[in-house]
């Protein structure tokens, strides 16, 4: 066999792959159900502790969305690491136009380890009131529903912890399309169809819900401030106490505001190396996902144009298909960007390549590397 006859069966074989997973991603999407939540007999209270870090679009609204809930005790602590955040006049004006809500604000520059997210959430557990601890990115917003759906899991002893799902919504140009498209027609499918084959055993940064004494059994927030995947931690090490993750039935939303194009790649690649670093197969072989470039090897090494044509209008086919009903699952509201859809799998190949060329991540203004256990070090303490 020669190395071009070789390639070719390798290309046909990766683009079979590829279109037998974004098939099974389809089907996975339209067939799961959404926003059916149960109504539990008995709710935990909740404390929600939101890190904040800098002036997030629409922080406001995304901010006052947790605190506007139909649920009977909660309660809201913010957290921020410096006392001059432009954030600052955000919150305590959320506070003063809530007075009735029991909202509070923490400022403290305290660092338990090298995750800055983290050591801002260790510093507002300090004020928790509740029985069950929710974790949510500043970025995210909900409705009024959203801790109804995330404390019924809890009615049941055997679940430790609890996530949402979560999908992008573009506020900016291009970039922020290009994010919005990978939350929703890459990552939230690729964990449904994951969750073909086995349970739940991490968590999603768009919700993390633990119970407060797991927590402490787990080791605390001390426990996860050297995690790069701190969300996916948690709910591994909650798994190893034999207790469940529960997926929620409620998709939380993402307020996608990339800048730029350069931001955006960053952005993806530290999730690609935080993925990496907790499931180095699973990672590697994430590439049988893309079918664009699937399509591109096999139109590459083959002779017959009509074939060539094929492949690629099967894939761009596809991706249109997943396109269209993720747009009609998710409830978008934007126009369709079937324009976008090939380029945006071509990126998503291009970001996992990259993740094999190095170790080091930006997060907050910061370098750091990852190790290969997944911990972080930032890059300044490495060089002294």
């Amino acid at each position: 066999m020669t190395f071009h006859s070789l390639f070719s069966t390798l290309a046909w074989i990766y683009f079979c792959a590829a279109c037998g997973y974004v098939v099974l991603a389809i089907w996975c999407v339209a067939h799961r159900r959404w926003r059916t939540v149960v109504p539990a007999r008995t709710l935990p209270t909740i404390t929600v502790l939101k890190p904040v870090y800098g002036l997030d679009e629409k922080l406001y609204d995304n901010l006052r969305s947790f605190c506007e809930q139909d649920y009977p005790v909660f309660q809201v602590v913010f957290a921020l690491a410096d006392a001059n955040d432009p954030a600052r006049p955000v919150i305590e004006q959320l506070i003063a136009d809530l007075p009735e809500r029991d909202l509070a604000l923490v400022v403290n520059d305290r660092l338990i380890g090298s995750n800055r997210k983290i050591c801002n959430v260790a510093n507002a557990f300090e004020l928790a009131k509740h029985d069950v601890i929710v974790i949510a990115d500043s970025d995210m917003r909900v409705t009024p529903d959203y801790l109804r759906a995330v404390g019924a899991p809890f009615e049941k002893p055997a679940v430790g912890a609890a996530t949402c799902l979560y999908h992008g919504t573009p506020t900016r140009d291009l970039p922020s399309a290009f994010g919005g498209l990978f939350m929703n027609e890459w990552f939230l499918p690729s964990v449904l169809v994951a969750l073909q084959f086995g349970p739940l055993k991490f968590c999603f940064g768009a919700t993390m819900a633990v119970r407060r004494e797991i927590l402490a059994r787990i080791g605390g927030f001390e426990r996860l401030a050297i995690e790069l995947a701190d969300d996916y931690m948690l709910g591994k090490l909650v798994s190893d106490l034999q207790y469940e993750v529960a997926l929620v039935p409620y998709v939380v939303e993402n307020i996608v505001a990339e800048v730029s194009f350069k931001e955006l790649f960053l952005h993806e690649l530290r999730w690609a190396r935080t993925v990496r670093a907790v499931q180095p197969l699973g990672y590697t072989m994430s590439f049988l996902t893309y079918v664009t470039p699937a399509a591109l090897a096999v139109a590459l090494t083959t002779a017959s144009p009509t074939w060539a044509f094929a492949v690629l209008g099967t894939a761009v086919g596809l991706r249109i298909v997943m396109h269209d009903v993720a747009r009609l699952i998710l409830g978008s509201n934007g126009p369709a960007a079937y324009g976008l859809v090939v380029l945006r799998d071509l990126l998503c190949f291009v970001v996992w390549a990259a993740c094999f060329c190095g170790r080091s991540v930006r997060w907050r203004g910061h370098d750091f590397t990852v190790s290969r256990d997944g911990h972080l070090e930032l890059k300044e303490t490495m060089s002294r």
